[in-house]
């Protein structure tokens, strides 16, 4: 059974440091794999079985990440467009680890969220003075 060393550090270090959630990283391969399509938050929402707010959400976040870029047209249209080539390029590799290993990309995705879930929590955890 793969584990997270199938995938490769500078991938892992690039989920934990920009991917928030799968919704997050479905949404990014989702737009890379139509890219040059206009995606607006009803057609992600539908595809991606989320609520219309959020995919709005999600979309506003890619293109404040440099991910997406809005529609030149339709400002509340976006399309696939990294912020750099280097970028582009760890995205095309991370497509890859996730379908080569999507329990793994997954379970890296929660252990972030979960990890910074305990952070938050250990911030109102009384302690002795």
């Amino acid at each position: 059974m793969p584990s997270d060393e199938a995938i490769p550090a500078d991938i892992q270090r690039f989920i934990a440091t920009s991917i928030d959630s799968v919704p997050h990283l479905e949404a990014v391969l989702l737009l890379r794999y139509n890219a040059g399509a206009e995606w607006d938050a009803k057609m992600l929402a539908q595809q991606l079985y989320l609520s219309e707010k959020r995919s709005g959400e999600l979309l506003e976040s890619l293109c404040a990440a440099g991910f997406i870029v809005p529609s030149k047209e339709n400002p509340l249209f976006y399309q696939y467009g990294p912020a750099s080539s280097g970028m582009a390029e760890i995205i095309d590799r991370l497509s890859e680890a996730y379908m080569k290993h999507l329990v793994e990309v997954h379970n890296l995705i929660h252990s972030k969220i979960n990890k910074q879930a305990q952070q938050f929590g250990d911030a109102f955890k009384w302690k002795k003075e």
